[in-house]
């Protein structure tokens, strides 16, 4: 089988809206990989230092800084990954568990195309392999009948596999990847001989997410648990590195949705702070717990919301009336509770604030909709 292509087909040659790591980063990659001179696990594209700096950023070697968060959180999963352990991210929704696991499978083996996204109709074949039928039926079971799912890609070409919110699939389902981690092996009974048992290349693991919020649905087994060793991915404890991150993120958006001014960092400022206070509320009184998660990759959808609603609408950046109409259809998404208690926050908690734009944000608490 060959390796997947760095090149992003089906795009008619645009720009696609949101390449995949190896793709917006070749040339950091490219770089890494021809100055890398320290050892590497077999079947590793880069070090464990070199995937590091890609990850937490160089700047003297002029590596952008890409995941936001704890460098030995990074260390110890690379480390993970060049054992036979798995890696299990977990966290609150928006902590960037998936963006972290892409950055990691395009570092160490040049593509995070191999994903598994989990979810209630997550099916074994959609994991391991399928079968072209027609080409069953006409020639009986062939590795030319045979559709490699991105488990057996992985192990047969030594890549990296991302199972995305492993949580959310069944538990018979979570459990057909027992004998992948245990045995690193794949038995395919409708082939004879050989080609019935795919071994695993050097280079093979997997990285899957599961998000707190789903603990309880489809717990996993023991068995699996076993099979892994858990990393938590924490918000962002700083509110000037959570605020750049934002103001990056939604420039980088706005810039691809045809938004001419970049958002104002006044506006940004209210905007991260009343997530980070909404956050905050999250641990006091039941009453007053939010259900929807205030994560910092809500506040850059918000913050994108934003700039497009000030462009398109009026021409000109978004303001704090803005956001207060992009903040309804984020406070809304589980309980309509959740919208009572935004409007408690403005209504009683922005007052107490200083500034204009706090003061703007107060002044359009009527624009969130009953």
């Amino acid at each position: 089988m060959s390796a997947p292509a760095t090149a992003v087909a089906g795009t008619g040659g645009e720009q696609p809206q949101r390449p995949p790591a190896e793709v917006s980063h070749a040339a950091e990659l490219a770089a890494l990989r021809a100055a890398d001179s320290d050892p590497r696990p077999p079947g590793w594209q880069l070090s464990l230092r070199a995937a590091r700096r890609f990850i937490v950023g160089d700047e003297k070697a002029g590596i952008t800084r890409k995941f936001v968060g704890n460098s030995a959180l990074v260390e110890r999963s690379l480390v993970t990954l060049a054992t036979n352990r798995g890696l299990m991210l977990v966290g609150e929704p928006g902590t960037a568990k998936s963006l972290l696991s892409e950055l990691i499978a395009a570092a160490v083996s040049g593509t995070s195309a191999l994903t598994v996204q989990g979810g209630a109709a997550t099916t074994e074949d959609q994991i391991k392999y399928s079968w072209n039928y027609a080409l069953l039926v006409s020639e009986g079971p062939s590795p030319r009948s045979l559709v490699p799912a991105p488990m057996l890609r992985g192990m047969s070409e030594g890549r990296i596999v991302r199972f995305e919110e492993i949580t959310r699939c069944p538990l018979e389902v979570q459990d057909c990847l027992l004998s992948l981690l245990s045995d690193r092996v794949i038995a395919i009974p409708e082939l004879d001989g050989p080609q019935g048992m795919v071994f695993a290349r050097q280079g093979f693991n997997v990285i899957a997410t599961a998000n707190t919020r789903d603990r309880g649905v489809n717990e996993m087994s023991a068995a699996l648990k076993r099979r892994f060793n858990f990393e938590t991915v924490f918000p962002i404890a700083d509110f000037d590195t959570e605020l750049a991150l934002v103001e990056a993120e939604a420039t980088a958006l706005l810039r691809r949705s045809g938004v001419e001014p970049p958002p104002q960092r006044d506006v940004l400022e209210v905007l991260v702070g009343t997530f980070r206070e909404l956050r905050a509320a999250a641990g006091q009184a039941q009453g007053e717990r939010m259900s929807t998660v205030m994560s910092t990759a809500e506040a850059v959808s918000v913050a994108h919301a934003v700039g497009v609603r000030g462009w398109f609408l009026r021409g000109e950046p978004g303001n704090a009336a803005d956001v207060v109409a992009s903040l309804a259809g984020t406070a809304a998404k589980d309980s309509p509770e959740d919208l009572a208690r935004l409007r408690r926050f403005l209504e009683q908690e922005v007052p107490r604030r200083a500034g204009r734009q706090w003061k703007a944000l107060h002044e359009a608490r009527h624009l969130l909709a009953d």
